[in-house]
C-alpha cells in the first residue's frame, strides 16, 4: 500500500507549514523561535520545490517579499461577454496560453477597480464593472498545483469603448464562442470555469468557495 499523500495535498501541507513560518517570525521576539520558525520555512521551500520541479533557492526568492501574517493571494479577473455571447480572453506572453483579462490585485484599488484596470490594460477596452460573479478557492478547483494559496475573484464587465492595448503581459486580444475555446492558461482560468461564468451571468448569480 502506497502511503505518499496525493500531490495537491502535499503541497497544501507545504503552503501551510509556510504560512505557519511566515506567521510565526512575524509575531515572535524569542531568538530561539525565530530560528526554529526559520528552519520550518526551509523545509517548506525545499518540499515545494520537490513537488514543483523547482529550485529551494528559487522558491525562498518567490516568497521572499512575503512577510507579515499569512495570506492567500488575491487573483482579480473580469469576464466580458459580447452581443452574440463570446467571451473576450487575452493571450498571456508568459506561456502563449489564453485566459480571462486580470491579475494580481494591487495596493490602492478596490477589487473592482483592479479588474477594470487589467481589462483596460491587457485587452484595450474600457469597461464598467456590473457585478461579482464568482468567488473561487484555486484549491478547490483542478488548477495545476500552485506554490500560492490563490482566492480568484471573477466581475462581470460590460464593454462602453474600445482602445489600444498599454500593457506588455498580453499579445493577442479576441472573443471566443464558449464551444470553441483556445488553449487556455489553466493555472488561470480553465474551459469549465468559464462556461459556469456564462450561466451565472445569465442567471444573475453569485457563487462562492
Amino acid at each position: 500500500m502506497n502511503a505518499t499523500p496525493p500531490l495537491n495535498r502535499r503541497l497544501e501541507q507545504a503552503r501551510r507549514l509556510l504560512a505557519l513560518a511566515q506567521t510565526g517570525l512575524h509575531y515572535t521576539t524569542a531568538v530561539f523561535d525565530k530560528e526554529r520558525y526559520e528552519e520550518i520555512a526551509t523545509i517548506a521551500h525545499e518540499q515545494i520545490a520537490e513537488i514543483a520541479s523547482m529550485e529551494a533557492g528559487e522558491v525562498a526568492d518567490l516568497f521572499a517579499f512575503e512577510s507579515g501574517y499569512a495570506n492567500p493571494k488575491l487573483d482579480v479577473r473580469c469576464a466580458v461577454f459580447n452581443a452574440s455571447g463570446q467571451i473576450l480572453l487575452v493571450r498571456e506572453a508568459a506561456d502563449g496560453r489564453w485566459s480571462l483579462p486580470g491579475g494580481w490585485a494591487d495596493v490602492g484599488l478596490s477589487p473592482a477597480e483592479n479588474a477594470a484596470k487589467e481589462v483596460r490594460e491587457e485587452s484595450g477596452y474600457t469597461v464598467d464593472i456590473v457585478r461579482l460573479l464568482a468567488a473561487w478557492d484555486t484549491a478547490k478547483h483542478p488548477h495545476p498545483p500552485s506554490v500560492f494559496h490563490i482566492w480568484k475573484l471573477v466581475f462581470l464587465g460590460e464593454i462602453v469603448q474600445t482602445g489600444d492595448v498599454i500593457g506588455v503581459e498580453t499579445d493577442a486580444v479576441e472573443f471566443f464562442r464558449l464551444d470553441d475555446l483556445p488553449p487556455l492558461s489553466l493555472g488561470r482560468i480553465m474551459p469549465a470555469q468559464i462556461r459556469r461564468l456564462d450561466t451565472l451571468r445569465r442567471g444573475g448569480e453569485v457563487e462562492f468557495d
